[in-house]
């Protein structure tokens, strides 16, 4: 396959990138990753991997942390967006759903949803047939549109903050951690409509995410971060068969279920970092 030919076939490329924060704290080391167009992937690890750091790096947050990239390249379709402002990044149809669902608890979920399609310049018309839309991959959205978000479950809050990326028009949404704090039924709603949204509308997914069996469940491909490194990646079900990825991450090895101490154990582990 030509160069020209795998750069056509991907949406987004992170070529060996470096986060630094405050001048001094190398959070990321030489980072490379791959979205296809069309995809879901996902970037898996515990808390503190560099998860989170990763996706902001792409949609230009950083530097609200005092963060930046000193090293390596970001491309989305085709073109370097290291230098682009987050709003620049949304008009060309990347957008980030943070960590925590993020809704303005002061409007109603219809208003939310709104706010979502700020940067669009197709018309009322578009943005009420993208908002029905919305409804339909959300029903229980229509039924609570005229509440405060404020007052809505965990779930519909999470629902919310992924309906307003949608009406900003994406080819691609970065997902945080969607399943935190949410129970597993409506964990597993909220992938299935990801699922529906990758397939029904085409929208390429990047997901960061603790909960490695749902996440490799309804990626494509995997990324494993420790200590702000990939340290594996492969198709989703070759690391869901990985005995390294059982033990460390599904919490099951060759002999059952580890323990919590046992896992801990592969950090010490040099085969994973080889």
């Amino acid at each position: 396959m030509s160069k020209e030919t795998k750069s056509a076939d991907n949406i987004l490329e992170v070529n060996n990138i470096e986060v630094i924060y405050n001048h001094v704290i190398l959070v990321l080391k030489g980072v490379s990753l791959t979205v296809p167009r069309g995809g879901i992937v996902s970037i898996l690890g515990a808390n503190g991997a560099g998860k989170t750091t990763t996706l902001k790096a792409i949609s230009n947050l950083l530097n609200a942390e005092r963060g930046e990239v000193t090293k390596g390249t970001i491309k989305f379709n085709d073109d370097e967006i290291q230098s682009l402002t987050p709003n620049e990044l949304v008009r060309r149809g990347c957008i980030q759903v943070m960590e925590g669902r993020h809704c303005f608890g002061h409007l109603t979920i219809e208003e939310n949803l709104l706010t979502g399609a700020y940067t669009r310049k197709d018309g009322r018309a578009a943005i009420a047939r993208d908002m029905e839309k919305v409804y339909e991959y959300f029903p229980r959205l229509k039924t609570r549109r005229k509440s405060l978000a404020g007052y809505t479950s965990g779930g519909e809050q999470q629902m919310c903050a992924v309906g307003r990326a949608l009406m900003a028009s994406p080819s691609m949404i970065l997902l945080d951690e969607p399943s935190m704090g949410l129970a597993p039924q409506l964990v597993e709603e909220i992938f299935e409509i990801v699922k529906n949204l990758n397939i029904q509308e085409g929208v390429s997914f990047l997901l960061a995410e603790q909960n490695t069996n749902i996440a490799l469940k309804y990626a494509t491909y995997g990324y494993i971060l420790e200590n702000g490194r990939v340290v594996m990646d492969g198709v989703a079900k070759d690391l869901r068969e990985n005995e390294d990825v059982k033990e460390f991450y599904l919490g099951v090895g060759g002999e059952g279920r580890k323990s919590f101490r046992d896992v801990k154990h592969y950090k010490r582990r040099k085969r994973w970092l080889a």
